[in-house]
This record gives C-alpha cells, structure tokens and sequence, in this order.
C-alpha cells in the first residue's frame, strides 16, 4: 500500500492486543499465526497471546521451488521480502477504515492457488486492499502448508491432507476472534482460485467444518485431476521419503523435482502432482464424493466457473510449442487442444458440479470469463481473473499475460465483477438487475 503514510492501529482482542497498520483507506492487521505445526504433524490452534501480535519484517511462507512459468506471466517474485517457514499458519485481514463497528462486515475468505505447491496468502497481486475499499467488505487472506508439507503423504508418518486441516484451523480461528475485527462470523464466503478452489471444493465435504462458512466462490478449479489420483501419490510419496527427515528446507525444494510422477505415465493429473486426497481424513473414500456434495447443497450457496482459454496460460506460451504451433494450421491445432484440455480439466466439470449440485436442491450459479478482446493470441488464460478481482495495476505492471491489455479494460471489467463477487457474498445472489461487466457470462443453474 502506498500513497498517505502508515499509522498504526490496535485492535483489542480476546486473541490478543493486535497492532494493524493503517493506510490508503484500509487497515491491514497482517500475518496473524493461527495455529502451528511440527513437521507432518496436524496443526495446533495458537492461543491467545499476552504480548503485541505484531507484523513481521518478512512475510512468512511455506518452503516452494520457484515457477519460472508464474514468474513470466504474473511476475517476479521478491523473495527478499518473504521468510520460508514450515509451519505457515498465518493469516491477514483487511477492512475499510471508516467502517465503524456497529455494524459487521460480510467476510470473504481467500484461499491462494498456485497447484498446491506455491504461493502464500500474501503476494501483491492478490492484495484486496481495492476491493475492500469499493464494496465495503472484509478480505481474509490465509497461508498454509503446501507440497511435500501440506499435500502428499499417505501413512501414519507422513499424513496426507495437511494443508486442508491448517485450512480448517483458520476458519475456526476466523468464526472465534473475526467479529472484533468487524466482521460478521454467521456470513463467511470462501473464495479460491486453481488450487485454492478445488481446496474449496473439498472444504464443502470435510469433516470439522459445520458453521465455518455458508458460501464458496470457486474460480478455475482443476475438478477434471481429482480422479484416481491414489496410485500416483503413492508412487510420489515413496519416492520422496529420502527427504522426510531433511533439515535444510531449501534443499529439500531443491530435490523433490526429480521425483515428481510422469505426465507420460499418469496423464494430465501428474501436472499437478500434489493435492488433496481421498480416503483419508478429513475426506471421504472417492467414490463417496458426488453424494457428499449433494448432501451439502442445503448448506452452501456456490458460485463457480472458469476463464474461456485456461490451458492457453501454459501452453500457449511455451516457445517451443509456439515454434511449431505458432501461425496457419499449427495454430488451429494449438487453438483446439486449448479449447479440448480447457473442457477437460475445468470446463465440464465444473459445469456437471453446478449442475448436480442444483438437481440436489442447491443455490448455484455457473460463470465463464472472456476475453472480449480481438486479435488476443491467450484469450482469456488461467489467472486471468486474479487481476479482476484484485486489481492493483502496480502489481501487475511486469505481467507478460496482460502486456496487450489496456489496464483501464481491466479496471473497468473488474469494478463491475468485484461488485457481483461482494453481492453474492453478502446475500448468496445475485440479482438480474445488477450490471455484468461485458466479458461474464454468467447463470443460475436450476432444475426444477
């Protein structure tokens, strides 16, 4: 946050005396610990702190190799400003700063994507401060254990599913202490992206969770990988025992790619090697699945969809593949395995979740992001939604997926979709009336 200068501000909590900054309209009370947690262990609620609950010098974050691909097409990533640390039990929250507290503000929960391997809640192109501020809303933003510590496993030793309970712990962290922060614990929207929306979507279906929540934003979710992914994770998991016991984080980033599962023998589902796993607490066996989330229709409102070209995000921007698939018929081979692997991993199934989920007698609306720009060689890529939600030109400035696009054509598509986003986390709708920004298609699902 930039422009006026920080002051601080205090909030006086149950938790703890909690020193925010506030700036540019917001207050920010940043990375909060929540719970804590030994290496392939469950974590631990943290609690109540007798001393200042202060902001670190560096933002913490779960040990990850860096991504060449995300740092080409969302930015580079300032890693002076971040401290690796296992247990990343943190959380942020913002709010407007005039919001006085007679009232209670609608919370959205932010679950950070990033194939459940990296990122962390903080980064500044998902910073909500914009957002906040036009729709008067409060934005969590949680971190949590990711790869090797959060989403493999698979015995009594190395438990799978980790990140999903550090998840779990935030939320009831979130409905306890979120109220004398401002904002109103029986109206809780968790919203996610990639990863962060298929975690999401199987936060819907976990054990713990009854009153943490009461509706999902589940955007680009990779429901087409969740499928038969056991014998995949078990090949993974002893594969990367040799390094269970290593102290040295940054080495243990260092080696577990040499063991990642091949996409030649798993399928599409090996480009995304950790996640989340079934049969295990606090999930049910696969098969049970469908019948869970049918179950939970009376609970959740759900708003889920996904960007035109997701798969453009990687494969229209590999230099060797553009090399032969770049113009005249290689083009319209590249453009029809965009169009078939967008189906495949996001498309069809999120369109079957909604509309199961509507036949089971839920609330649900199902969108799709364009381009609605001409001559645009991505279209509309994975992440493209990250800068409508989020805005934050400055973050976004040194991004090669929006170098052709004007950042007025994004501001001005994002107000509108920010808008909607906020109304249906206050409500669980959104009404017909209300302005769609030009390049949403959006609709609620019914079977009546």
């Amino acid at each position: 946050m930039t422009g006026e200068q920080s002051t601080t501000h205090i909030f006086q909590t149950s938790f703890g005396k909690v020193i925010a900054l506030k700036s540019n309209g917001i207050i920010k009370a940043g990375s909060i610990r929540y719970a804590r947690s030994e290496r392939f262990q469950k974590p631990v609620a943290e609690q109540p702190s007798p001393s200042e609950i202060i902001f670190p010098d560096k933002t913490p974050v779960c040990p990850q190799a860096i991504s060449p691909l995300v740092e080409k097409m969302i930015g580079p990533t300032q890693i002076e400003n971040f401290d690796p640390d296992e247990s990343t039990q943190y959380l942020s929250i913002f709010r407007p700063a005039h919001f006085t507290d007679q009232g209670k503000l609608p919370v959205v929960v932010w679950i950070h994507g990033g194939s459940h391997e990296i990122g962390c809640g903080d980064l500044p192109t998902s910073d909500p401060s914009e957002w906040v501020k036009e729709q008067e809303i409060m934005v969590v933003t949680v971190s949590y254990r990711l790869g090797l510590f959060g989403f493999l496993g698979g015995n009594d030793s190395r438990p799978p599913n980790l990140g999903l309970f550090d998840m779990i712990e935030a939320l009831k962290w979130i409905k306890t202490y979120i109220s004398e922060f401002g904002g109103d614990p029986e109206n809780i929207t968790l919203l996610g992206q990639s990863s962060g929306g298929d975690a999401i979507a199987h936060l819907m279906i976990s054990e713990g969770v009854e009153g943490l929540f009461q509706r999902v934003i589940i955007q680009s979710a990779p429901l087409g990988l969740r499928h038969k992914r056991q014998k995949m994770s078990a090949e993974f998991l002893k594969k990367t025992e040799v390094l269970k016991d290593e102290t040295d984080v940054l080495k243990m980033m260092d080696e577990y790619g040499k063991f990642v599962p091949s996409v030649i023998r798993y399928g599409l589902k090996a480009a995304m090697p950790f996640g989340v796993q079934y049969g295990f607490p606090p999930l049910c066996k696969e098969e049970e699945s469908v019948d869970k989330w049918n179950a939970a229709a009376e609970k959740y409102d759900v708003l889920i969809g996904l960007n035109n070209d997701e798969t453009a995000f990687y494969l229209k921007t590999s230099d060797a593949l553009n090399k032969y698939f770049g113009k005249g018929l290689g083009l319209k081979i590249m453009d029809k395995t965009v169009e078939k692997t967008t189906e495949l991993i996001y498309g069809n199934p999120a369109k079957i979740f909604a509309e199961n989920y509507s036949k089971a007698g839920g609330n649900v609306y199902l969108f799709r992001i364009h381009s609605g720009l001409e001559n645009s060689h991505v279209g509309a890529p994975h992440c493209i939604d990250l800068p409508l939600i989020f805005g934050n030109e400055s973050a976004w400035k040194s991004s090669v997926m929006l170098k052709d696009i004007p950042w007025s054509y994004i501001h001005e598509n994002g107000k509108k979709l920010r808008a909607l986003w906020a109304e249906f986390a206050r409500s669980g709708y959104i009404s017909d009336y209300s302005e769609r920004p030009e390049i949403l298609k959006i609709r609620k699902i019914s079977f009546q």
